[in-house]
């Protein structure tokens, strides 16, 4: 059976210089999901109502995830699994089509929720600390509860279609609850009862990763201190130094002018067969 490794020195093991304890956040479990959110409804801005009143069509544009809500609450009767409930807010921007060609740009809002277990661990301590607590009064004493910490990463949604429709999926009579912090990415109000609005539904293409991490302890080797090897620029107000000098030395951003071809060249899905670039 092998010797365990305490904290201290260690020779012969590959330039490893010695064992150290240090405090992070361990991943207990994690998944990935690619969802197609179907006929999400969409709520207007006023001034965006008044022009989807009267038009003859509607047309795809683009989408931003302004925020996502986590949520962390403990499984009743299967210890150490999570739930993890999610509520995505996107900024819709959608295409109006006036006649035949010409548009006018419209945005609104969309609500996504979602919900996924996850096992977190169990730990029995609760955590105390020193560290002073933001926008308080100097409180030396932050209690944080048996619950491990969830974290989504979350890219911009791809906007899949837009339609005028009679109904649509995830749809309340009225939207509430939405925080001021979203309501705020608009420049006017939203229209959020679903009655006083022309029915737009979108579909979105959303990819997601979602993890629950603890703190804890962790043996690691050590190979040596993070000595920084390269040497300060110093640039600014009272550098001696010439600017042009200092531009001298940027390179060319030659993949800002022409984009690569690797996507078209390891095909979909990294497949040699192409990604149909040129076709």
């Amino acid at each position: 059976m092998a010797e365990k490794v305490t904290p201290g020195p260690v020779s012969n093991a590959n330039g490893v210089r010695e064992a150290v304890c240090v405090h992070t956040k361990k991943i207990y479990s994690s998944c990935r999901d690619k969802d197609c959110i179907e006929d999400l409804r969409f709520y207007p801005t006023q001034s965006a109502q008044s022009v989807l009143a009267n038009a003859q069509g509607i047309r795809g544009g683009s989408a931003e995830l302004l925020y996502t809500f986590v949520d962390v609450e403990p499984v009743n009767f299967n210890r150490g699994y999570y739930t993890v409930d999610m509520r995505f807010y996107y900024k819709i921007t959608l295409q109006a089509l006036n006649g035949s060609t010409r548009y006018t740009e419209v945005e609104g809002l969309a609500t996504f929720g979602k919900r996924v277990i996850l096992c977190g661990g169990e730990s029995g301590p609760k955590i105390f600390s020193s560290e002073p607590v933001a926008d308080e009064l100097d409180v030396q004493l932050d209690l944080t509860a048996d619950l491990p910490t969830a974290y989504v990463e979350v890219v911009d949604p791809l906007l899949l279609s837009a339609n005028f429709v009679d109904n649509c999926h995830y749809v309340p009579g009225v939207l509430t609850g939405v925080p001021e912090g979203i309501l705020a990415a608009f420049d006017e109000p939203l229209i959020l009862d679903e009655s006083q609005s022309r029915r737009v539904c979108v579909s979105l293409g959303q990819f997601s990763i979602v993890r629950l991490e603890r703190d804890t302890q962790l043996l690691i080797p050590v190979y040596d201190y993070c000595i920084p090897t390269e040497e300060c620029m110093v640039a600014g107000i009272g550098n001696t130094e010439d600017p042009c000098s200092l531009f001298a030395d940027v390179d060319f951003p030659v993949d800002s002018f022409f984009p690569s071809d690797t996507v078209c060249e390891n095909g979909i899905g990294g497949s040699s067969g192409g990604c149909g670039c040129n076709r």
